[in-house]
């Protein structure tokens, strides 16, 4: 088991640079966790892409279903003591830090692109590149 963050949901289902990286992490390790605010993060990511006339109401709507799908049975509730405790160690946001509990709780690494996760978490945090490329 992994966490994902919502960056590497993204690049699994939106195709740009990551995405291959993202298909070899889901070969590598096919139980993705995440906090359930993933879901959330999603729809706004497609909605984005709707306004810039990526993706119409169809594909977003089939992607969610999809994604949603791919994560039943790895989404949790990660309690907010835990995430506001993580405000004082550095600045970034407490959505990130929802990622960075779960996977300290699960004792398993958090898969990211988000390159200030990676620096404030190195303990946890592991590149998506770096981690797709490990044998």
């Amino acid at each position: 088991m992994i966490v994902v963050d919502i960056n590497v949901i993204a690049c699994f289902w939106l195709p740009g640079v990551y995405t291959t990286f993202a298909e070899r992490a889901l070969n590598k390790d096919n139980e993705w966790a995440a906090p359930i605010l993933w879901r959330s993060e999603f729809r706004n990511i497609l909605a984005g892409y709707m306004r810039r006339r990526a993706l119409n109401i169809d594909m977003a709507v089939q992607l969610m279903e999809h994604a949603e799908a791919q994560m039943n049975g790895g989404e949790y509730i990660v309690e907010s003591g835990r995430v506001i405790n993580f405000v004082e160690m550095s600045s970034c946001s407490a959505y990130n830090y929802k990622f960075v509990a779960l996977a300290e709780d699960l004792g398993v690494p958090l898969i990211t692109t988000d390159k200030k996760v990676i620096h404030t978490f190195p303990s946890i945090a592991i590149p998506l590149d770096k981690f797709a490329s490990n044998s």
